[in-house]
C-alpha cells in the first residue's frame, strides 16, 4: 500500500477479474516459492519507523508532511495517512554480525534529517506509539495525506460516522465516531522485517505469534490518547478499529486486522488463502494474468496478490517479495514506534531473537499453547504490559500463568541464543540484549514511565517536551528520570 494507485475508478468487472487473478496467484505461489532458486541465501532484516510531526513546545500535531519530506529529499521518507504522520523506510541488513548497530545509526541518521527539515516548519520528530498530545479534532478529514489511496481506502471500507466507532476502555475511557481513515493517524509503529526460508514460514511465523505478547508487554508505549489514560499499548484497540469492520454486533474483533485465527500448519499459502477470503478494496489488476515465468527471468510478480494482503493489517503479517530471486518474510507490526533509536534497536533485538530460537528444529511448528491463549496473551500484554498474567507452555504438561515481567527476564537468554545461532556477535548480543536487561530490572517500560509521571503530576504537554529532551540524548528510556519524581532515582 506504500505506492500510489494509478486506478480510481472500479467496476463490477474489475471486482471480478481481480478476485480471479487472485485464485490464479495461489496457485503461482505455490509453484513459485517451491522452486529451489527461490529464497535468500543470508536472513536480512529490515525496519519501518513512523513518526509524528509536532510543535516543540506544546507537543500539538503539526500538518506539514509533504513539506518536510520534500525538503527532506530523502526517497527513504514516505507519507502516512495524516498530514502529522512520516514513515522512514530503513535499509535491510544482513542479520549477522552487528545488525542492530546499524539499524540503530540509521534510524538516529534519519531522525536528525527530519528534524533539520522540519525545523523550518515549526515541527519535530516525535517517536511514540500515539502522541499524548493529540485531540479530536486532528483526527478529522481535512488532516488526511494528499495520495488517492487514503480516499480510495475510505471510499472502499464504506466509512460513515455510525459505522465506525472507535473506542477504548481506560481511565476514563476513550470514545470517539470516524467517518474516516484518519483514525489512524492517531498511531505510530516500529514495525520490523524478518526474511524467512519457504520451507520453514510455518515454524516462523508460528514463533513470532506465540512471543509478540511478552515483547510487546515491555515495550509498550502508548499509555495515552486523547488526554485519556487507557492502555499500556492504546495503539493496539485502536488500529484495529480504524482499520476494521466488526466481525458481528455482539463480537469484539474485527475483519482485516487483528492477531489472526489459529497456528499456521501448512506454509505461507494457508496465510495467502486466508487473506484472500476478505473483500477486495482495491481491485487493480496488471496488464497480464500471474504466470510463474516472467520476461526478466525472475520469480512471478503477483501483482494482485502483494496489493491485497496489503489491505489486510495482521499485526504478523506474510510478505511475498519478488526482487531478484525473490524471498518471503514476516512483517511484524505490532512494536510502537520509539521512545529511542536505542530503545527500539533493544527492542528489535528482543523480538528477533526470540523469534530464531523458538523457530529452531527443537520446537514444534505449533507451540504446545492452545492459539485462543496466545491470542489472550496479547491484548493482555496491550493491556496491562509489565504488569500482565500471560499463559505459557511447557516442555512438558500443560500451559502455566506467568507474569510478564518475570516471563521477559526468564526468556533474555533464548533471545541471546537465537542470535548467536544466527551469527550475530557476541558484543552486540550483549549492547542490545543488555538495554532489555536493564529495562527489565529497573521494571520501567516507556508506557511505565508516562504513567509514573502522571502519577507525580505532570500534565501530556510536559511529559511531552521532557520524553522528547531525552529522546533527542537517545539514552535508553530505563534510564529516564520522571518530571516530579521524588523518590531514590528515576525508578526507586
Amino acid at each position: 500500500m506504500g505506492r500510489e494507485l494509478r486506478q480510481t475508478v472500479f467496476t463490477d468487472e474489475d471486482h471480478q477479474l481481480f478476485r480471479t487473478r487472485l485464485k490464479q496467484s495461489l496457485g503461482v505461489l505455490h509453484d513459485t516459492v517451491a522452486r529451489p532458486s527461490f529464497g535468500l541465501a543470508q536472513p536480512m532484516l529490515g525496519a519501518e519507523l513512523e513518526m509524528f510531526l509536532a510543535d516543540p513546545d506544546d507537543g500539538l500535531p503539526v500538518a506539514r508532511n509533504e513539506e518536510v519530506r520534500l525538503a527532506a529529499a530523502d526517497p527513504r521518507l514516505v507519507l502516512e495517512v495524516n498530514r502529522y504522520n512520516l514513515e522512514a523506510n530503513l535499509t535491510p541488513v544482513p542479520l549477522r554480525g552487528a545488525p542492530f548497530t546499524a539499524l540503530h545509526q540509521e534510524t538516529r541518521d534519519l531522525l536528525g534529517a527530519v528534524a533539520k527539515a522540519a525545523l523550518p516548519h515549526g515541527a519535530v520528530p516525535y517517536c511514540s506509539g500515539t502522541l499524548p498530545t493529540l485531540r479530536p479534532g486532528d483526527l478529522t478529514r481535512h488532516n488526511v495525506s494528499a495520495k488517492r489511496r487514503y480516499g480510495l481506502l475510505d471510499d472502499a471500507l464504506g466509512r460513515t460516522p455510525r459505522d465506525l466507532s472507535v473506542h477504548v476502555h481506560g481511565e476514563p475511557s476513550c470514545r470517539m465516531r470516524s467517518d474516516s481513515v484518519c483514525a489512524q493517524g492517531a498511531a505510530s509503529s516500529w514495525q520490523i522485517h524478518l526474511t524467512v526460508p519457504a520451507a520453514d514460514f510455518a515454524r516462523f511465523y508460528n514463533a513470532a505469534q506465540l512471543v509478540i505478547a511478552p515483547v510487546l508487554a515491555v515495550c509498550a508505549n502508548s499509555p495515552v490518547l486523547l488526554g485519556r489514560l487507557l492502555w499500556d499499548e492504546s495503539r493496539i484497540p485502536w488500529y484495529e478499529q480504524a482499520f476494521g469492520t466488526p466481525r458481528s454486533p455482539a463480537t469484539d474483533s474485527f475483519e482485516r486486522t487483528g492477531f489472526g485465527d489459529g497456528w499456521v500448519r501448512d506454509g505461507v499459502g494457508e496465510l495467502m488463502e486466508a487473506a484472500c477470503r476478505h473483500r477486495p478494496l482495491m481491485p487493480m489488476c496488471a496488464d497480464t494474468p500471474p504466470t510463474e515465468d516472467t520476461d526478466h527471468g525472475g520469480p512471478a510478480e503477483l501483482e494482485e496478490l502483494r496489493l491485497h494482503v496489503g489491505t489486510v493489517w495482521w499485526w504478523n503479517r506474510p510478505v511475498y517479495d519478488p526482487v531478484g530471486d525473490g524471498h518471503l518474510r514476516i512483517e511484524m507490526r505490532a512494536l510502537p514506534s520509539g521512545p529511542t533509536p536505542a530503545d527500539m534497536a533493544a527492542n528489535t533485538a528482543l523480538l528477533t531473537g526470540l523469534v530464531l530460537d523458538h523457530a529452531t528444529g527443537h520446537e514444534p511448528v505449533a507451540p504446545a499453547l492452545p492459539f485462543a491463549q496466545a491470542r489472550a496473551n496479547f491484548y493482555a500484554a496491550a493491556r496491562q504490559g509489565l504488569d500482565a498474567t500471560l499463559w505459557w507452555p511447557r516442555t512438558s504438561g500443560a500451559p502455566v500463568r506467568r507474569n510478564a515481567h518475570e516471563l521477559v527476564r526468564s526468556l533474555l537468554g533464548r533471545a541471546a541464543r537465537g542470535l548467536a545461532g544466527a551469527g550475530v556477535t557476541d558484543a552486540e548480543v550483549q549492547r542490545w540484549l543488555g538495554v532489555m536487561e536493564a529495562r527489565v530490572a529497573s521494571g520501567c517500560s516507556p508506557a511505565r514511565w508516562h504513567r509514573k509521571a502522571r502519577r507525580a503530576g505532570a500534565c501530556d504537554r510536559d511529559i511531552f517536551r521532557h520524553s522528547l529532551e531525552l529522546a533527542s540524548e537517545d539514552v535508553p528510556v530505563h534510564a529516564w528520570p520522571v518530571p516530579g519524581w521524588r523518590g531514590r532515582g528515576p525508578w526507586a
